[in-house]
């Protein structure tokens, strides 16, 4: 679905991704993982065009993505969730989602509101709140709802539990879950091992650029030595 190879990204003369390569195939969860600064909201923000690399290749559905502009790449079946959340505060739930609606790719509606609040149904609670008014919970639910109404092909979600309660970050997990079940490949970035075990059929771990590993859930498992090298503080 995803092929990305040999991608270097800078940031004015830093040299950030220093020859990333990953594939994501169809149908699944996988998550890249590493410590801060380690490139990983650079590799996804590269896919959506936000930043443009400078060498490589980001082929979708066999669609070539470098130099398109991130309403393009959107279009084309790709939903961002930054790791901000982005929330428009002075505009309520519904608000928030129906601009979710005009990101729609060419080719389909999108998900109805009312399918996505099936998902979130703490969100319909509060649909004519406005966005300054949730919860931290409620926002990352909302932007990820946001998303998710657009109909998106592969979702790239950056830090989705980050500053959540134990309860939340398990509401989340099992959120994203569903949404995969349901047909939406994801791309995950995390810092949280236990979150990235849990939820993924693949493990990218990254460090200052470069990919240290690539492998399954269990295979990272049973390397305690990139563990160690790569993930602890």
């Amino acid at each position: 679905m995803l092929q990305i190879d040999g991608l270097h990204t800078y940031y004015g003369e830093a040299h950030i991704l220093q020859g990333v390569s990953l594939h994501i195939e169809h149908g699944e969860i996988a998550t890249i993982i590493g410590r801060n600064g380690a490139g990983k909201t650079t590799t996804l923000r590269s896919i959506m065009g936000i930043v443009r690399p400078t060498r490589g290749a980001i082929v979708f559905e066999g669609n070539d993505l470098i130099g398109l502009s991130p309403d393009r790449v959107a279009r084309r079946g790709i939903a961002w969730v930054p790791e901000e959340r982005r929330v428009l505060t002075n505009l309520t739930v519904m608000e928030n989602l129906r601009l979710g609606k005009l990101g729609a790719r060419r080719n389909g509606a999108g998900s109805e509101i009312e399918e996505v609040f099936e998902y979130f149904p703490q969100l319909k609670e509060r649909i004519h709140h406005e966005g300054r008014h949730l919860s931290g919970g409620e926002q990352q639910m909302l932007v990820i709802a946001r998303a998710l109404v657009a109909g998106p092909k592969l979702m790239l979600i950056d830090e989705p539990t980050e500053g959540l309660s134990p309860q939340l970050i398990e509401t989340v997990t099992a959120v994203l879950q569903r949404i995969n079940a349901a047909g939406t490949t994801i791309l995950l970035v995390e810092q949280t091992l236990e979150v990235a075990l849990a939820l993924s059929r693949k493990i990218y771990v990254m460090d200052q650029g470069r990919l240290q590993f690539s492998g399954t859930p269990d295979e990272l498992r049973l390397d305690p030595s990139i563990q160690e090298r790569f993930l602890t503080v």
